[in-house]
């Protein structure tokens, strides 16, 4: 029987953020991942805002910087919208990972990777994971559909997108290869959008729809044909997952375990960005549980009932586009101006961690 002072499930960017910080601060970590290696199966497209490229630093090639967006209607009339001090970065995602999964090891924390949540339960003031670990504490960072949240009866995401993307080499970029091309098309990408995105070494093709629709990628290929010259273009990856969209989800801990990143829904429902909020709170709830084991003080799980994002109004504003902007009144809009003013707010204004 193995002991540690805390168990993670799941090895993505908030389980691992969580990991580093609790290591660095003397705890005892152990985080199991189903895959065999980091960065291995990714799901995320990887695109990375600004706070959180303030926040957390990665190494330089492992990124690329996007100041600009092309917002296309289904017509495919477009409007460019640009913001002096704000960008995106493409990343490297499976090295990425890697590089987070190094900085928790390097810290102290025990990665076992090849090593599956199966199962866990309470006994006494510890949780039995697996039937061969205990711990204080058990974090499910295990993904949208989080078994530990199951296991607990803790709550669930039950709202997703469905998202598609693949990585093209030698695709040319019109206007330059230093914009974010995004396309609102309510039949092809039903209340999400699809993209276009310069990555480190390929350019990123992309959809997500609401489920239970699912993404058509190759549709999405012939469409933009009139854009994008796919002739020379080569695929070399496709991935594709879940992305919630219903927010926090409740109640997302009990006792001492928690629920964090994807699990625990804190991905936002408007612009379905989850990499901050997962680096951001896996970071904070190290701190603070570390702190809770070694000097006491608050619990970890009530000071997230304070600081965890709740989204309302993002909820609101994704209802309404996804209900009252059909193609036509899309089309009709794209070159108003307040409708480019409400567009660059959610692209560059909208503050990413509430």
């Amino acid at each position: 029987m193995e002991q540690a002072d805390v168990i993670i499930a799941g090895g993505g960017f908030a389980g691992l953020a969580c990991a580093k910080a609790l290591a660095e601060r003397g705890i005892g970590v152990t985080l199991l991942e189903r895959k065999k290696a980091p960065g291995i199966g990714m799901h995320t497209t990887g695109i990375i805002v600004k706070e959180c490229a303030d926040e957390f630093a990665v190494p330089d090639h492992l990124v690329r910087r996007v100041t600009d967006v092309r917002l296309y209607a289904p017509s495919l009339r477009y409007v460019d919208l640009k913001s002096p001090d704000y960008f995106f970065l493409t990343t490297d995602t499976p090295n990425l990972m890697k590089f987070f999964s190094d900085e928790a090891e390097k810290a102290g924390a025990r990665l076992l990777y090849g090593t599956s949540y199966e199962h866990g339960r309470v006994e006494g003031d510890h949780i039995r994971v697996n039937n061969n670990y205990f711990s204080r504490f058990l974090i499910g960072a295990d993904g949208p559909r989080s078994r530990v949240a199951d296991d607990f009866k803790l709550g669930q995401n039950t709202q997703f997108l469905l998202g598609a993307e693949a990585e093209y080499k030698n695709l040319p970029l019109p206007g330059g290869e230093n914009a974010f091309y995004c396309f609102l098309d309510q039949k092809l990408a039903h209340g999400y959008i699809g993209w276009v995105i310069p990555g480190v070494g390929v350019a990123q093709v992309g959809l997500a729809q609401r489920m239970p629709r699912r993404p058509d990628i190759d549709e999405f290929v012939k469409r933009m044909n009139t854009v994008f010259d796919f002739s020379q273009a080569e695929v070399v990856a496709r991935r594709g997952g879940l992305i919630p969209v219903g927010g926090l989800v409740k109640p997302f801990a009990d006792g001492n375990v928690i629920l964090l990143g994807d699990s625990a829904g804190i991905v936002s429902p408007l612009t379905a960005g989850g990499i901050h909020t997962a680096l951001h709170y896996g970071k904070v709830l190290g701190e603070t549980l570390a702190t809770y084991l070694t000097k006491g003080g608050e619990h970890p799980a009530s000071l997230l009932h304070r600081i965890y994002p709740r989204f309302y109004l993002k909820q609101g504003l994704r209802k309404a586009y996804e209900h009252l902007a059909p193609n036509w009144l899309l089309d009709q809009v794209i070159t108003n101006p307040l409708f480019n003013y409400a567009a660059s707010n959610v692209f560059f204004k909208v503050k990413h961690l509430k």
